[in-house]
């Protein structure tokens, strides 16, 4: 009898073992747009993913995490000088100072199903040494995955521009929240 017990929990073990499954995230097939505002208008590019694994159990997504490489963050709305003007002031401590804090990293913490495929993620981003709770929509279908979020820079010691910090910006605010939008492959 005891060995009959042994097997079939052994047998429990390994089958749901089997289940969970980590999938690798295929950076240079995946895209990750930013677009960020400012009073009359707004700007919008790219940041490169470093490296991002998705989480499942029985096909059920249950955890994930990420790295982005913020020395790739860049636009692509300009060109010539006015592109390497912006994004060398994006990676300047104005900014994202990329010198210093050369990732941001994501890692999931709650994942709740909402419908078929669809999920309310809940994580723990971290940009520029600060570390805030975010939650955001993402949809797996097959093996592709899309999250839009949205990020209130302020909570990141990102302050330039921002009407939150400094009085007097007129016309030259930028807003504190800016989208996120992953295109994913795994």
């Amino acid at each position: 009898m005891k060995q009959l017990v042994l097997a079939i929990l052994t047998f429990a073990t390994f089958t749901t073992t089997m289940k969970a499954q980590k999938k690798q995230v295929r950076a240079s097939e995946s895209n990750v747009v930013w677009k960020g505002y400012k009073l009359g208008g707004s700007h919008q590019g790219t940041i490169a993913i470093k490296s991002g694994t998705l989480e499942f159990k029985d096909n059920m997504l249950t955890g994930g995490t990420f790295v982005m490489d913020m020395t790739t963050i860049g636009s692509t709305d300009l060109s010539g000088e006015d592109k390497d003007k912006l994004d060398g002031h994006l990676k300047s401590d104005d900014f994202f100072g990329v010198a210093t804090y050369s990732t941001a990293d994501m890692v999931f913490t709650k994942v709740s199903a909402t419908g078929k495929n669809a999920y309310e993620v809940t994580g723990s981003l971290t940009i520029k040494g600060t570390t805030h709770s975010i939650t955001f929509d993402l949809s797996v279908y097959g093996n592709k995955a899309t999250a839009s979020l949205k990020i209130d820079r302020s909570k990141y010691n990102v302050r330039y521009g921002s009407a939150s910090f400094f009085d007097n910006l007129k016309d030259n605010v930028i807003y504190d929240e800016f989208d996120i939008v992953a295109d994913l492959q795994f």
